[in-house]
């Protein structure tokens, strides 16, 4: 089962962990592009940023996940997509907290509320970004 398959404010559990493995998974497809642009000195210091790239990344997605199923809960509107900015928010504020910086968390809550919410209407509406070529 993917995470669409799953009812909204269902199942948090599952829902939290999908996004978790996805996160992660981008934490380091991420953490290897920036090794090579970015080679680092020590293995130790390659190590280092792999490792805190990549779990600042699950801490994001398990975040996201959580917030908006908690969300749909608790507002009992389980298909309002407020409830995933409100998720991309809070993944948003983290990300302020981890970096020490206020102006990164404030920039961070509404780029990832914002995105996450148009993700979400664009699932509802059947909006297609890109199609299969026609032959």
């Amino acid at each position: 089962m993917g995470y669409w398959d799953i009812p909204e404010g269902t199942d948090c559990v599952e829902k939290t962990w999908i996004t978790t493995k996805l996160a992660t998974a981008l934490g380091l497809v991420g953490t290897a592009y920036h090794m090579v642009a970015f080679q680092p000195d020590t293995a130790m210091e390659g190590l280092q940023r792999a490792g805190n790239t990549t779990v600042t990344m699950a801490a994001l997605g398990a975040i996201f996940g959580m917030v908006t199923c908690l969300s749909a809960q608790a507002r009992e509107a389980p298909d309002d997509p407020v409830n995933y900015f409100i998720g991309g928010c809070a993944s948003g504020i983290f990300l302020g907290a981890r970096t020490h910086n206020a102006m990164t968390g404030t920039s961070a809550c509404l780029g990832l509320g914002t995105l996450a919410y148009f993700s979400k209407v664009a699932k509802k509406e059947g909006w297609t970004i890109l199609s299969s070529p026609k032959l």
